[in-house]
């Protein structure tokens, strides 16, 4: 990876955050607090090992549902489904892992994994077979599909295969401890002092797996060339011999699979069962992870990192009574629009430069290598 791409892939998600701090802090002195005071418990809490090893946890998953809506991105499909696949796989793996009883621990975890991938893959190929076959449009299918699986197949099955509990969560068995995942404090802890309360999860492997493969396969496979051509142009990679209909399916298959991960973390690592009270919500943040990673692995993982940290070190915010927790909900909104102007500013700074250098081959002018990227801005 040349400093080339490394400056246009992290670049703007750090003066993203810059600008959403700048933001945050005016309105924090607008609202009568101290934005240096907020700030600074914010790091100081931020900073201690236990809040950067829950920052971790939570930018586990993000980065999974990152990762699963780039995977359709690269080819223009806007798969806004991730939250209905994720927690319809988490259920289904749920029920599959306890109904299984113990097994061998790897290959305990390997079912559970399986029928997580497998579930969200035919859930977000329903939505690939409607598009190719219906041209039904993929952010309308995955919509309908989201509530289907959620208030539909969810809320149906969990009320006949739930278990009597002495709290009123409404749940499923429990996984046996066979189909559970270590934590990696021990590891940590070599290096560290105790970790206390808070257990670093080793689905965190798991996830930088999902990433190294989807950089490979996008980026040095003739699948995600064909991918990527589809989304660049679809009816120049059709005339180049790609079945578009075909890489459609592919696309929504892949990128269910991984959704399908998203809620495995929380499941194998930390609940063990699910419930009523099983995270939600991580599908639609994973959209806001890809933008601002620009779908590449590296730069999801810097803003699952980020989303992940802003979540866990704000709680300070309200013990100490220094602002109200939402000032994170506004810091996020922030960086995703900076991000957006950042990511034009860095395009058409690299249609310039590319302009630039087609006119330096043929010995144009500077009015040339504006009207060059200008043209190269059109559809």
């Amino acid at each position: 990876m040349t400093w080339r791409v490394v400056r246009r892939v992290v670049g703007p998600p750090l003066a993203a955050v810059g600008l959403a701090v700048l933001v945050a802090s005016l309105v924090l002195a607008v609202s009568g607090a101290d934005p240096f005071a907020a700030f600074g418990n914010v790091l100081e809490y931020g900073t201690r090992l236990e809040t950067l090893v829950e920052a971790f946890n939570r930018a586990t998953p993000l980065y999974l549902s990152g990762i699963a809506f780039a995977i359709a991105m690269r080819m223009n499909l806007f798969q806004i489904g991730v939250e209905g696949q994720y927690i319809l796989a988490a259920f289904l793996a749920a029920y599959v892992g306890a109904g299984v009883g113990a097994l061998f621990p790897p290959l305990h975890v390997a079912v559970i994994l399986v029928t997580a991938m497998a579930v969200g893959a035919a859930w977000a190929g329903l939505a690939g077979w409607m598009k190719v076959t219906r041209n039904v449009h993929e952010v309308i299918s995955t919509i309908m599909l989201n509530a289907i699986a959620v208030a539909g197949v969810v809320s149906f099955l969990l009320g006949r295969w739930k278990i009597e509990s002495e709290t009123l969560d409404t749940r499923l068995g429990d996984i046996p401890e066979t189909g559970w995942m270590p934590s990696l404090n021990p590891v940590v802890e070599l290096v560290t002092r105790e970790i206390k309360r808070v257990d670093l999860t080793s689905f965190i492997l798991i996830a930088a797996l999902v990433g190294v493969a989807y950089h490979l396969i996008i980026n040095r496979t003739r699948l995600g060339y064909d991918l990527r051509a589809t989304g660049a142009n679809p009816w120049a990679a059709e005339a180049g011999g790609v079945p578009p209909k075909r890489t459609i399916v592919l696309a929504m298959l892949l990128s269910g699979a991984v959704a399908g991960l998203v809620g495995m973390a929380d499941l194998l690592g930390d609940q063990h069962f699910y419930s009523l009270r099983f995270p939600q919500g991580l599908g639609f943040a994973g959209i806001a992870v890809a933008l601002l990673g620009r779908n590449h692995a590296v730069g999801a993982a810097f803003a699952a990192v980020a989303f992940g940290w802003l979540e866990r070190a704000s709680g300070v915010l309200e013990v100490r009574g220094d602002a109200p927790r939402e000032i994170v909900t506004i810091m996020v909104g922030v960086i995703i629009l900076f991000a957006v102007i950042a990511y034009a500013l860095a395009q058409r700074r690299a249609r310039i430069e590319a302009a630039a250098a087609a006119a330096a081959q043929v010995g144009e002018g500077p009015d040339a290598v504006e009207e060059m990227a200008g043209a190269e801005a059109e559809p």
